[in-house]
């Protein structure tokens, strides 16, 4: 039996619950490794690749906007500054 550290049980497990129980138990219970080992591990790549996108995009967005308010500034700058 395979013992939790944290006690936490995962949305990933939950999903792997009701997709298939037996295949939860192998894995969870009976700590029996997974026969798509090799999936998985593009899966976990795939999704880390999504994320450094996703921050990647998050900082060219803060980028942007710290660049139009610097815009916006300059042109007020310009109206005042008449």
């Amino acid at each position: 039996m395979v013992e939790r550290s944290d006690g936490v049980i995962r949305a990933s497990e939950l999903s792997q619950y009701a997709y298939c129980a037996q295949a939860w138990w192998l894995g969870s219970v009976r700590g029996l490794p997974s026969a798509h080992v090799d999936q998985m591990e593009k899966g976990t790549a795939a999704h880390m690749g999504h994320g450094r996108r996703v921050r990647r995009v998050n900082r060219a967005r803060c980028l942007a906007y710290g660049l139009l308010a610097l815009a916006v500034l300059a042109g007020l700058a310009g109206l005042l500054g008449r």
